[in-house]
């Protein structure tokens, strides 16, 4: 079948695509997809959007052919390449309005050449091959409960009928806020195939926050996960005038009010509604139309409503699955945990669009995951991969190292042996590109006697990849692992990319690199320095069609030939392997004009005392550098909230170092000597391998708490929000600077604290 596009010549030979399915699949819906002219889908929006989005969309066209206009008047000293514009739909590669269309940077052959598809046609080619097969899984009491891609789809197409019946309009958002769960699946892609937005929102997010996001995308309906979540919703209620309807999916209502509704009587409104409407819509809609709204964790400001069409989560999952050889159900089911924030791409990604497209089963881990329980998850799933953030794998690290530290000698003599073999035959396996020609004696030795036994303690006895992304990750973390044979690939993309942009592979990583760009996509270094360090631009299938309702900032992400821009800074090898060294946003540039990206500094820091938990760099337009520093502490388990107590491996460096403290209260400001000496002298470490002396620390401090999300020093997938920790610390930070003496020359730095 054609698509109907605004300019033929560009789209034709973009969207040719075979529907992959037969027709008795779609029964619960109704008839196969049959993608419709553009006519008939103008026609569809104009009657469903409201008169104030249609002016909002026309300012917009107004402005970029403005926009346009003025760059050729312009001198062309700009640092970034000029403005798009967007004369019709379809034809350029970004829009902002909700009933946008975007042209498909298509490839003439390879991943890129691959047919566009829709949720739905992917949904039901997967039902058609796969149907009898477990979709997800979840835990009932001591029980665990499953669904096959039959029943998901049917239930999928259950709850969009459902969401029509509630009013649920063409372009306007289903919000969701909850803990991962089957409910969550089935509201995401029933909203989708309803043609309405799946829109996440953090369960972290205050109710201003939940307003915010809702009135953004213009939510009909939000569905949430129990009592405490459904308070939110109620407090802004009168502020979202299209709201028609709240589903709460986990506990009974305390409460009944109008249009609200329990999970079991949301699913009955659409149970025997017919399939017509829905058949409609489902065949109405087109791969390069949005269907998900990804809210970014608005670190530096309001949040932006990252826009991704069918086609980013279809081919994304198409080519990431290849890129990783994800295997099909019928030769080797691929299993997978699902328990980070779903209101992120990389959860969706790797728990939603890659389990379906290779028909693979996600099993829901417990809401208090992360405070514990996910261990015991991952020992009774035992996933075929998985994937953590950074923290989840320090979590694990510390864990690990309190419990070798408590064991006999000849136990711990035993794992240092077999982690020194592991990580050098690892280490050598990496050089040869995952290919040693025979395995050492000794590391055979060493799997037998103890690398498949911890794999097995951690649910990792199945597991061919374990990948880390979402924030930077420590050399000692990667190293720890590594040495007991479980390499963590590191994966890098972003919101804007529908989740993966580079990916390390068992034959392809290296410590500290991002891995190398998939297939099907590419990577440009734009305006590199001498050492080849430059912004990390993207291009591919996987980029996103824009911000919703917001030309400026999308101008500022996309340049006009379509790429990416992605403000972080990197570089590649001689071997195409990609290393982010920064961000650009977070570059300090201190008052000598020097840049010092930051992470890099603060990593070294942890890595030479590992009784630090975050590190934090000052010197953004100051005459030199300073730290905040935080103490590994234990965790609330119900609020996330860091605690005083220490936890026992910070207890144990401690004595090492020749102190008694149990309590952060104890270290904080300065108060115990032999932990400031040692911090000190690893801080004098740090500086000896400084590149120069602006990028020496002159001055630092211990912290009274670590930082957490609870506290709100760190985003959901815990990156450190940088400008909310300057506010907050503003005190300890003008100490710093007060009365101080300029250095006269470079060669006389400021003494050390």
């Amino acid at each position: 079948m054609h698509l109907t596009a605004c300019e033929p010549t560009a789209m034709s030979t973009a969207l040719v695509m075979d529907h992959p399915g037969d027709a008795s699949l779609l029964q619960s819906c109704g008839t196969t997809d049959s993608l419709a002219s553009l006519e008939d889908v103008m026609a569809e929006s104009t009657a469903n959007e409201s008169s104030e989005e249609e002016s909002a969309c026309a300012r917009e066209e107004q402005s970029n052919t403005k926009a346009e206009q003025s760059v050729h008047a312009e001198s062309g000293a700009t640092p970034r390449p000029d403005s798009l514009s967007l004369p019709a739909k379809g034809t350029e590669f970004w829009t902002t309005c909700r009933d946008g269309e975007v042209k498909l940077r298509m490839g003439e052959s390879g991943p890129e050449a691959e047919p566009a598809m829709t949720v739905n046609q992917m949904f039901t080619s997967t039902v058609q091959r796969f149907g009898n097969y477990d979709a997800l899984g979840w835990k009932e009491g001591e029980q665990w409960k499953t669904m096959t891609y039959n029943e998901y789809y049917k239930s999928c197409c259950t709850a969009a009928k459902s969401f029509l019946k509630l009013g649920l309009e063409r372009y306007h958002g289903v919000g969701i806020l909850g803990f991962n769960s089957a409910e969550w699946f089935i509201a995401d892609v029933g909203a989708i195939l309803a043609g309405g937005f799946a829109v996440g929102i953090y369960t972290t997010n205050s109710p201003e926050a939940c307003q915010y996001v809702a009135e953004n995308c213009q939510a009909n309906i939000l569905v949430v996960e129990n009592h405490k979540q459904l308070q939110k919703i109620l407090q802004v209620q009168d502020k979202l005038p299209h709201l028609k309807a709240i589903i709460q999916y986990k506990d009974e209502l305390k409460e009944k009010k109008p249009n609200l509704y329990t999970w079991a009587e949301f699913m009955e409104l659409g149970r025997d509604e017919p399939d017509a409407q829905l058949d409609d819509i489902i065949s109405s809609q087109k791969p390069n139309q949005c269907c998900t709204l990804i809210y970014t964790s608005g670190t530096t400001g309001q949040p932006k409503g990252v826009m991704l069409s069918h086609d980013n989560l279809t081919w994304t999952a198409f080519a990431t699955g290849r890129n990783v050889s994800l295997t099909d159900a019928d030769k080797s089911q691929e299993v997978v945990v699902s328990y980070l924030p779903l209101s992120h791409i990389a959860a969706q990604m790797i728990d939603i669009w890659l389990p379906m497209k290779a028909g693979g089963v996600t099993y829901f881990a417990q809401p208090d995951a992360l405070k514990g329980t996910l261990a015991n998850t991952l020992r009774e799933i035992r996933p075929t991969a998985f994937m953590g953030v950074p923290r989840v794998w320090e979590k694990m690290q510390e864990k690990m190292k309190s419990i070798g530290a408590k064991s006999s000698t000849v136990r711990r003599k035993v794992a240092s042996w077999a982690k020194d073999v592991g990580l050098q035959t690892n280490l050598n396996k990496m050089e040869h590109n995952g290919n040693l020609s025979t395995m050492p004696l000794n590391y055979r030795l060493a799997k037998r006697l103890v690398f498949r036994k911890v794999r097995k303690a951690l649910g990792l006895d199945r597991c061919t990849r374990c990948y880390t992304g979402a924030a930077p990750i420590t050399k000692d973390t990667l190293e720890f692992f590594l040495s007991l044979d479980i390499p963590l690939f590191e994966l890098y993309g972003m919101s804007e990319s529908s989740g993966p942009h580079t990916i390390s592979l068992p034959d392809a990583f290296r410590l500290t690199s991002c891995g190398k760009v998939i297939p099907g996509c590419k990577t440009k270094i734009f305006n590199p320095d001498a050492d080849g360090n430059g912004e990390i631009c993207f291009w591919g299938r996987h980029v996103f069609m824009g911000y919703l309702n917001m030309p400026d900032k999308t101008e500022e992400a996309l340049d006009s030939s379509g790429w990416l821009h992605s403000g972080d800074l990197g570089k590649h090898d001689q071997n195409d392997f990609l290393f982010i060294t920064g961000r650009i946003k977070e570059l300090i540039i201190t008052a000598g004009g020097e840049n010092i990206p930051p992470v890099p500094i603060e990593d070294a820091v942890k890595e030479a005392i590992p009784l630090i938990s975050n590190a934090m760099l000052i010197g953004d337009k100051r005459k030199f550098l300073s730290m905040l520093l935080t103490i590994k502490c234990q965790v609330n388990s119900e609020t996330g909230a860091p605690e005083d107590e220490l936890t026992p491996e910070a207890v144990e460096l401690c004595h090492k170092l020749g102190s008694n403290a149990t309590r952060v209260s104890e270290i904080g400001g300065g108060r115990d000597r032999a932990v400031n000496a040692a911090i000190q002298d690893a801080i004098t470490r740090v500086n000896e391998k400084a590149t120069s002396n602006a990028q020496r620390i002159q001055k630092w401090t211990v912290l009274d708490q670590d930082f957490s999300i609870y506290g709100g020093e760190l985003g959901p997938t815990m990156k450190l929000k940088r400008p909310v920790v300057m506010k907050m610390y503003k005190d300890q930070i003008e100490s710093f600077y007060k009365e101080v003496v300029t250095p006269t020359t470079p060669d006389n730095p400021l003494p050390p604290k």
